[in-house]
């Protein structure tokens, strides 16, 4: 049985996260189905992973969206995030949204590094929610792993 997974990402990213994540999944994930849907922003993602969710069939879904350094670009990404949050309570499926903010970095390169990283790690992470539900994440807990940067390691040893 092969899986569906889906991806959304945005005319506005200023790198082509979808790309990578088609990549990516197809390298992890062979045998899976992937969807993709190119939207112009953020607050058009969750209408698009919705629709991959309920008419494509999609097992979860993966969110690349880019976030302008702006007060509004801030805005507008909490009203998306909540709105992503409000599609996975409704379709009881998995959404790791991956959003790269312009603010992260001052260098370009370091944007591009952040979205790439980012981009990677957050799709194994959905196939591994999607195939082995929170059982495959177990063993990372309390680890301090991170997405677009180094790992910040745990505070503890257990």
């Amino acid at each position: 049985m092969s899986i569906k997974v889906g991806i959304v990402d945005t005319t506005f990213a200023r790198v082509d996260m979808g790309s990578v994540a088609e990549k990516t999944l197809k390298e992890i994930a062979p045998n899976a189905l992937i969807y993709r849907y190119t939207v112009p922003g953020i607050k058009d993602i969750p209408v698009a992973a919705k629709k991959l969710i309920e008419e494509k069939g999609c097992d979860g879904v993966i969110t690349l969206g880019w976030v302008g350094s702006t007060l509004t670009d801030k805005l507008s990404y909490v009203v998306a995030s909540l709105a992503l949050q409000l599609v996975q309570l409704k379709t009881n499926k998995h959404i790791i949204d991956v959003t790269v903010h312009e603010d992260e970095a001052e260098k370009p390169e370091e944007l591009v590094k952040i979205a790439l990283d980012r981009t990677v790690k957050h799709c194994r992470n959905l196939v591994t929610l999607v195939t082995q539900g929170g059982e495959g994440l177990r063993r990372y807990a309390g680890k301090g792993l991170r997405q677009g940067r180094e790992d910040v390691g745990p505070l503890t040893k257990t």
